[in-house]
């Protein structure tokens, strides 16, 4: 493994707050991340998921320590990434505990599939991701999941589900790009 490390003496450093409110700036699609088998079973709503590599398709995600996911992620080894919607706002709600819902609770009310690895995934999604654990990094209050991808599915279907400013947004490429391309100068657009 490639890896450059660096001792940087800085003398200052920036705010959480402030690099909260930063980071609130980047849109981020809503994903959901399942762990476990059974009733064994638990997830979280993220929106630090991205490719890492087509070939071998493997992705990351970035997953808090201090979840409940985690230790079940450690010990299964597995994980789903379940890309939402624009009209799965309930489910990111429900997984981000704003109902206090916790484990397999939170898997109420939708309908939930299962492929190679056995983690639950949401039928419904724009796209659900079967991982198996590649390499984990642990850093400060997070680790870094590199996740070799074992099967995807995808739909067709409707709108994104976005994260920024602190709120849901959908995202539909149609409507977006007919409304970017309004934005655009006259000599710009052709």
């Amino acid at each position: 493994m490639n890896s450059a490390v660096r001792d940087i003496k800085i003398d200052h450093e920036a705010s959480a707050d402030d690099f909260r409110k930063s980071m609130r700036h980047l849109a981020g699609g809503v994903s959901v991340i399942t762990v476990g088998r059974g009733n064994d079973i638990t997830g979280m709503t993220i929106t630090s998921v991205s490719s890492l590599s087509v070939d071998p398709p493997t992705l990351i995600v970035s997953i808090n320590r201090e979840s409940s996911s985690w230790p079940m992620l450690k010990r299964y080894g597995c994980f789903g990434v379940n890309i939402l919607g624009a009209d799965q706002v309930d489910i990111a709600e429900r997984f981000a505990g704003k109902d206090g819902l916790k484990g397999a609770e939170r898997f109420a009310g939708a309908q939930w599939v299962t492929r190679i690895s056995g983690v639950p995934l949401l039928a419904g999604a724009l796209a659900a991701i079967d991982c198996e654990v590649e390499d984990i990094l642990e850093r400060h209050s997070h680790a870094v999941v590199i996740g070799r991808v074992l099967d995807a599915r995808h739909s067709s279907r409707g709108a994104a589900l976005v994260y920024w400013q602190g709120q849901y947004v959908a995202l539909d490429h149609h409507e977006e790009a007919a409304a970017a391309l309004l934005r655009l100068p006259a000599a710009i657009q052709g």
